[in-house]
């Protein structure tokens, strides 16, 4: 238990230290983490990497659906776009990891203007 305590005021910690978008490119880190790992492994990793993926990709699309959402429209509709070929991606027989992680890193790269 006091290992979870120390965790909580870790992650706390960081995050007040750390801007939003810093923390949003966190997730797609670790998506991409994920997906290097499990392109060629087994089909339960693999399956899994693609599920945290898909519910990423969920999350943003529904996030760009949010009227009250701060970004221009034409963004969200462009990242609804990115979205939707993402999941298209991911419902193929063999998703292609390499896409899936490109695309993960972009975004990664507009969170954090390292363009």
């Amino acid at each position: 238990m006091q290992t979870v305590r120390h965790a909580s005021r870790a992650y706390q910690s960081a995050a007040t230290h750390r801007s939003q978008r810093e923390q949003e490119a966190d997730v797609f880190r670790h998506a991409i983490g994920a997906l290097k790992s499990a392109r060629n492994a087994g089909s339960i990793p693999r399956s899994r990497a693609l599920a945290d993926n898909r519910r990423l990709w969920l999350t943003v699309s529904d996030l760009m659906h949010d009227p009250e959402s701060g970004l221009p429209t034409e963004l969200r509709a462009s990242i609804v776009s990115v979205s939707i070929a993402v999941q298209r991606e991911m419902d193929r027989e063999r998703p292609n990891f390499e896409f899936l992680i490109d695309i993960n890193q972009n975004f990664v790269e507009g969170l954090t203007d390292q363009r």
